[in-house]
């Protein structure tokens, strides 16, 4: 990684290859100074906007929720923001993982340096401060509606920068009032609407969204190098990949996945020299349709993503061109739920089709032998590698029953719509993870029924890919214990890059 590296935030919107850069470069941020300025006149807009007698303006001199008719007087600003963070910070249940923490506080300082929540600068640089410090707040899974913000998870981070609650610094977890010492800062005291520009947003939701979608595009290559070596190991045809089958659909993914497995096969001396079968069963034959489907939802969900990566989702919105203050809606994640339900079943397919083949691998077809260990009986060989493959295929069909379709009210009738948006981002992520340990498995039995090939090579990508999983995961001659092989192929594929 390259820890000096820095990146400089501007008021143009982040490309997920950017921001992908920031996460994996681990790069430190900055504003620039058009950006600082921005935030700065926006700010003193408001200021000026508070100070008339007269001026009502939603959470910054009322109460919040169903509260919004209560008159806050002006000697209260200050507590009113602070008591908002303080009774908001009720999130529950496992911490969420320190990295997805990092991109929700990343997410937090790009969508309030646009200049259009209302906040001091210095509240930026103190959030900055925090993310190139590595002081990274502790959030928890539950307790986010996914409307009117993510409001409990980003209270939790709110809570940090006034000494409540926990952080982890360089992944030792102290209290937050410790890590103000060490960063030698005191409390942060929030001014009129900044409690409430923090707790406001879909930064929750969208850091799943984002470590989803990302994870997604690099699984999406994987899985398609890793069932061209499956397709290779059991010599199967080559006509269902040939361009005109797929011109004649006109589906750009499952265009885009064929051509990049017909290339991962060319000058191969397995696939496409034995017949063995008329037709290949669906789950190798149908790879470009299967994988290729998974390819637009994710290109739709990366869209989304990208769109609400550099998007001002707080409330209300503060226009000082235009001389307004306008409440509305931008919180709603629903468009956020909508894309992390969809690539969550985007996913579970890749995770699906790939256990399909598994399967029939170890049925003693194509002169492989059976469960593809030798003396079988004696050995069970890779029998119940399958097992655990149908298990988590399984779980994830059950995990992508959708999120966003579902809809509790609440704040005593005013927030009557929600989208569960954090709750379809905390299913991906768990989708996420039992894809890599699909992918792990076809990979230990590919590779595997390719040693039976003997003497026959791949085409020099998908040979070179072998060569290096067996650098990791050895082939088994006899039983053996089975879950070092998973570990080290799931290391194999947390690594891999195409």
């Amino acid at each position: 990684m390259n820890h000096n590296s820095q990146h400089i935030l501007t008021l143009e919107p982040l490309t997920l290859a950017q921001i992908g850069e920031i996460i994996n470069s681990n790069q430190q941020i900055a504003l620039d100074e058009e950006c600082r300025n921005r935030v700065k006149v926006n700010r003193d807009y408001l200021e000026a906007k508070i100070s008339q007698d007269n001026m009502t303006i939603y959470g910054i001199n009322t109460g919040f929720g169903s509260l919004c008719d209560t008159i806050i007087p002006q000697k209260g600003l200050e507590d009113l923001q602070r008591n908002l963070v303080l009774s908001h910070s009720c999130g529950t249940g496992p911490a969420i993982p320190l990295h997805i923490a990092k991109i929700v506080l990343l997410l937090k300082i790009k969508n309030l340096s646009l200049g259009c929540s209302g906040v001091r600068v210095s509240l930026l640089e103190r959030l900055i401060k925090m993310y190139n410090a590595d002081m990274i707040p502790e959030l928890f899974e539950m307790g986010s509606l996914g409307a009117s913000g993510d409001l409990a998870p980003l209270a939790h981070l709110a809570a940090t920068m006034l000494g409540e609650g926990y952080v982890y610094h360089s992944g030792e977890r102290i209290s937050a009032q410790e890590g103000l010492d060490r960063l030698c800062e005191s409390q942060f005291v929030l001014g009129p609407k900044e409690g409430l520009a923090l707790l406001n947003g879909t930064q929750f939701s969208t850091a799943y969204a984002l470590h989803g979608v990302l994870e997604a595009n690099r699984l999406l290559s994987l899985a398609n190098h890793t069932a061209a070596m499956s397709m290779d190991a059991f010599m199967c045809s080559l006509d269902p990949l040939d361009a005109n089958i797929h011109r004649v659909r006109n589906q750009t993914g499952q265009i885009n996945v064929a051509e990049q497995i017909r290339g991962l096969l060319e000058d191969t001396q397995l696939a496409g020299q034995g017949k063995y079968s008329v037709q290949d069963p669906y789950s190798f034959r149908c790879v470009p349709q299967v994988h290729g489907a998974s390819y637009d939802a994710i290109a739709y969900a990366s869209n989304i993503v990208e769109r609400e990566v550099n998007a001002v989702t707080d409330n209300p919105n503060i226009f000082d061109k235009e001389d307004k203050i306008l409440s509305g809606g931008n919180f709603h994640a629903q468009p956020i739920a909508l894309a992390l339900d969809f690539l969550a079943i985007a996913l579970s397919e890749l995770g699906s089709i790939s256990e399909r083949r598994t399967y029939v691998f170890l049925g003693a077809n194509r002169e492989l032998p059976p469960f593809l260990i030798d003396d079988a009986g004696l050995n069970s060989g890779m029998m119940i590698l399958q097992y655990t493959a149908a298990s988590i295929a399984s779980q994830n069909k059950q995990l992508c029953t959708p999120a966003s379709v579902d809809s509790i009210i609440s704040c005593n009738g005013q927030e009557d719509h929600v989208s569960m948006a954090a709750n379809a981002g905390t299913k991906c992520y768990r989708v996420v993870q039992n894809l890599k340990s699909l992918i792990s498995i076809e990979l230990i039995l590919a590779a595997q029924a390719k040693d039976f090939r003997e003497g026959k090579l791949s085409g020099s990508v998908i040979q070179s890919m072998h060569e290096s999983f067996r650098l990791k995961v050895p082939f088994m001659k006899t039983d053996m214990y089975c879950k070092d092989l998973i570990v080290s192929a799931e290391s194999y594929v947390d690594q891999w890059h195409a």
